[in-house]
C-alpha cells in the first residue's frame, strides 16, 4: 500500500487534467479579432490564466514530489507507470506555459498596432473630410491670380 498513491494525489492530479484541458481550449481560440474591445478582453483573459497557472502549479509541484516519494517505494513497473504518467502532464504544462506566455506577447503586439491603425484611420478620415469640404469650395474665377493662389497654398 506504500506505492499506491494517496487520495490526494488523484484528486490534485484530477483537477490539474480539468484544468489543463479548460486552458487549452482557451488558448485554442483565436488570437487575431478587429475589434480593439474584444481584443482587449482576449488579453485579461490570457492574463487570468497567466495567474491560475501560477496558482495551480503548487498541485503540479505536489504532484512530481508524491511520483518521486512513491517511486522509492513502488515496484519497478508501478513507479515507471506514475514517472510517464508525471512527464507527459509536466511536458504539456511546459507547452502550455509556453504558449500562453506567447500568446499573451502576441495579443499586446497586436493591440498596439491595432490602436496605431484605428489613431491613423481616425486621421486619415478627419483629413479625408477636411479634403472634401475644400473641394466643394467654389473654385475663384479665373484671372483672380490672389484667390488662385491662396487655393493652390491649401492643395
Amino acid at each position: 500500500f506504500d506505492s499506491l498513491p494517496p487520495a490526494r494525489y488523484k484528486e490534485t492530479m484530477s483537477s490539474i487534467l480539468v484544468w489543463m484541458q479548460q486552458s487549452e481550449t482557451k488558448l485554442s481560440v483565436p488570437q487575431v479579432v478587429a475589434e480593439y474591445e474584444i481584443m482587449e478582453q482576449r488579453l485579461r483573459e490570457l492574463k487570468g490564466l497567466q495567474i491560475s497557472l501560477q496558482e495551480q502549479q503548487k498541485g503540479l509541484n505536489y504532484l512530481s514530489t508524491t511520483v518521486e516519494d512513491m517511486s522509492r517505494k513502488a515496484p519497478a513497473e508501478v513507479s515507471q507507470r506514475y514517472r510517464t504518467e508525471i512527464e507527459m502532464i509536466l511536458d504539456r504544462w511546459k507547452k502550455m506555459s509556453t504558449q500562453l506566455v506567447d500568446h499573451c506577447q502576441k495579443t499586446e503586439d497586436l493591440l498596439s498596432k491595432l490602436q496605431r491603425f484605428q489613431n491613423d484611420t481616425k486621421t486619415l478620415k478627419k483629413w479625408m473630410a477636411e479634403v472634401d469640404v475644400f473641394l466643394k469650395e467654389e473654385w475663384p474665377a479665373l484671372g483672380d491670380s490672389e484667390a488662385l493662389e491662396k487655393q493652390l497654398d491649401q492643395c
